[in-house]
């Protein structure tokens, strides 16, 4: 059973380097599970549990109390904690990484409450920092660096206090114990003051090695974090609803810059997954995909499946459109959403990144396949142009053999969905105006709503359209992508993200969870897949006022990511560039300026010679005064001492102090000119004593009478005496 002993003032507690040690110990695990539970990869219960005991620990704490679990408790814990791991990771997580880290936490909760020996805290020091290991892997966030700058202070306060706790207990002579509250509060300061400073050189060497040592880009670590809705949101299978799922977070997903574009023009779909088969709930791709090979200036090439592809020249296209090219080169920075799929503006036409394998498949989704690189940080070419619709209006019924079974298949469906379809489209005489009397009916006879009903309703479309009348984005392009194939024209829904929200600190669109959106595309012979959003318009725009600072937190985490975790060999050979020819430029500024000074120096000097020669005799006289004023200000502090001895002669009754002691210094360097010296060391009595001359003496102690009253008895009568006991010591020295 757990023993519980109240210490003394005297105890180990009592003394300042062991309550300060335990204090420092605890912050140290506090804060190693704060990091890990900041990540969000810990589970409610593990969260509370631990937060619970830490809770306990600190109240014992604050309490000068110990509870020490019994020995015969803690062997027979651990073995049944060892069974629940295997449960764990068997049944309950799933998750070797996350079954650890639960072990871990309870070896920390059972350390905490039984410490005996020195070893007890070298253990838990160790676990702590496991937890912000762990806490590593789990994130990439800009948050960690806090955290791990606290943890830092933490354990270099920790194990300068273990080294101290260490020595006093190997020292032959004991430690003193003392209640002292000023020696408490002396260690302190003293470890208030050399903890940040011992982090700040740690940090500081950290980060040159850093951004100095040679490295190679890899995600050995990125493939054990916590998977998340994404990875099903955008995989080859997708449930009506799951974009919605997705949509309930606020989390920033990537970062876009797209070259010359300072101002946020754009309003582009980043295209994920494009998908062909509806079996009612469910949208799927059959598993198809193709590699793609690596080109000579490094990137893969992106084929056009299809895909609208205008020529360079402004003629017409590989599918025999028109229309001039409008050619985006951006750069994504994604955050780790456990998808290997790149999310790309269409239409995409190259992808450059360190990735040994990227496939496409038949959507024109492009993947990676290398298990090594997640994908992090990506760039891409693609054309954002699109046929004129006159074009469209034309294109007629010829649909290719590869695209009518794949694109028009359907489940069986409530009859309405048809009569819907027919009765909105009446008046339309071609397919594409059919297409966009589809969209603006959805647009504006439906509402959109995050907060779907969960219970499950055998068709979908049909209480969409006919029930509910109100859903998110998936509902909207489902329902329109299957009326599309009920009039005969092949369609597909596709899932990605729309954003418009663009940082002007950073340049950046930033794209968040919160933006994952699906939209439908329909096929038009010689045009190929035009893109068609059924869903109504959100708000959207660049934040104003305090919403602002929320801007130059997400440059911040931008940088993060860009310059710390996605941090390689290119970003060293950038930042190496950059040093180089910024050091260069400040060199060549400062030549610039140094060499802009001299002439000036020199036009000056050549002026100030013409106006000389011009009034020689003004010149002079101003010459003379300057010199003069130089002169005054160079002897200023002699000049003072002066004015001040002068003061004091006449009116010695005002500052007696200051007179007696002008007085004794002049009478003593009187008497060292003659060959009387008095040493620093003496007191002016024994100094007096000293004086071999009879009628010398006698003199200099009638002045050093007369001087101790006024120097320290602050009488202006005797400062007054002092002048003239001077002379008569000035006479006795001659005589």
């Amino acid at each position: 059973m757990p023993q519980s002993t109240a210490q003394s003032a005297a105890g180990p507690l009592g003394t300042a380097i062991d309550h300060y040690f335990q204090v420092s110990l605890y912050l140290l695990v506090l804060t190693g599970f704060g990091t890990l539970a900041s990540t969000g990869g810990l589970d409610l219960p593990t969260v509370v549990v631990a937060g619970v005991a830490l809770a306990v620990r600190g109240y014992l704490l604050a309490k000068r109390t110990s509870v020490v679990i019994s020995e015969r408790w803690t062997t027979p814990l651990t073995v049944v904690y060892f069974i629940f791991f295997a449960v764990d990771y068997l049944l309950l997580s799933r998750s070797f990484l996350t079954a650890t880290v639960h072990l871990s936490l309870f070896a920390v909760v059972v350390r905490m409450f039984s410490l005996r020996r020195e070893r007890d805290h070298v253990m838990l020091a160790i676990l702590a920092f496991l937890m912000v290991l762990a806490s590593a892997v789990l994130t990439v966030d800009s948050v960690f660096l806090l955290f791990f700058a606290v943890f830092m202070l933490m354990a270099v306060a920790t194990f300068v206090l273990m080294e101290m706790r260490r020595s006093g207990q190997a020292a032959t002579i004991p430690a003193r114990h003392s209640n002292d509250p000023q020696e408490h509060r002396h260690l302190a300061f003293s470890l208030a003051r050399v903890a940040p400073a011992l982090m700040l050189m740690i940090l500081t060497g950290a980060a040159a090695v850093f951004f100095v040592l040679p490295r190679m880009s890899a995600g050995y670590l990125g493939a054990y974090s916590f998977g998340t809705d994404f990875s099903t949101g955008f995989s080859d299978r997708v449930q009506l609803g799951q974009i919605g799922q997705i949509q309930q977070s606020n989390a920033v997903v990537m970062h876009v810059q797209i070259d010359g574009d300072n101002l946020g023009r754009y309003d582009l779909r980043w295209r994920g997954v494009a998908l062909s088969n509806f079996d009612g709930r469910n949208w799927w791709n059959p598993h198809e995909q193709f590699l793609l090979q690596r080109q000579g200036d490094g990137s893969f090439g992106v084929p056009s499946f299809g895909t609208w592809r205008p020529s360079a020249n402004g003629g017409q296209s590989v599918l025999g459109g028109w229309a001039p090219q409008k050619v985006i080169r951006y750069r994504v920075l994604m955050e780790p959403i456990g998808t290997n799929v790149f999310f790309l503006a269409p239409w995409a036409r190259r992808v450059r990144g360190d990735f040994q394998k990227v496939s496409v498949d038949p959507g024109a989704a492009v993947y990676d396949l290398d298990s090594q690189r997640a994908i992090s940080r990506y760039e891409a070419e693609s054309d954002v142009s699109s046929p004129p619709a006159e074009g469209l209006r034309t294109a007629g019924r010829d649909y290719p053999p590869q695209v009518v079974p794949r694109y028009l298949q359907l489940p069986r469906l409530d009859p309405r969905v048809l009569l819907l379809a027919e009765q909105i489209t009446d008046s339309a005489s071609n397919n594409f105006d059919r297409a966009a009397a589809l969209e603006r009916y959805l647009k504006t006879h439906y509402g959109y709503t995050l907060q779907m009903s969960r219970t499950p309703v055998r068709d979908p479309i049909a209480d969409f359209l006919f029930v509910r009348r109100q859903g998110h984005c998936e509902y909207f392009a489902s329902s329109m992508a299957v009326m599309l194939r009920l009039l005969g024209i092949p369609s597909r829904v596709v899932n990605g993200f729309r954003s418009d929200e663009f940082n002007d600190l950073s340049g950046n669109y930033v794209v968040r969870a919160k933006d994952a959106h699906s939209w439908v595309e329909a096929y038009f012979p010689g045009y190929g897949w035009q893109t068609f959003d059924p869903t109504p318009a959100g708000q959207a725009g660049v934040p104003q006022g305090w919403s602002r600072v929320a801007l130059y937190l997400d440059a911040a985490s931008s940088f993060w990511r860009e310059w710390i975790i996605s941090y390689d060999a290119s970003h060293q050979y950038v930042l190496s560039q950059t040093a180089i020819s910024g050091t260069r430029g400040i060199w060549e500024r400062g030549r610039a300026w140094a060499r802009d000074r001299y002439e000036a120096m020199l036009g000056w000097a050549r002026r100030s010679r013409e106006r000389v020669s011009q009034s020689p005799g003004k010149w002079s006289s101003t010459g003379l005064l300057v010199a003069l004023l130089l002169l005054v200000l160079g002897n200023a502090k002699p000049i003072m001492r002066l004015l001040r001895e002068r003061r004091l002669q006449a009116h010695p009754e005002r500052s007696p102090e200051q007179a007696a002691s002008m007085w004794y210094e002049r009478m003593t360097r009187s008497l060292a000119r003659r060959g009387v010296q008095k040493p620093t060391a003496q007191t002016p009595r024994e100094f007096v004593q000293k004086i071999d001359d009879e009628t010398l003496r006698i003199r200099v102690a009638l002045f050093t009478d007369a001087y101790e009253s006024a120097r320290f008895g602050n009488s202006p009568q005797d400062a007054q005496r002092l002048p003239e006991l001077y002379q008569e010591v000035e006479l006795a020295i001659r005589n």
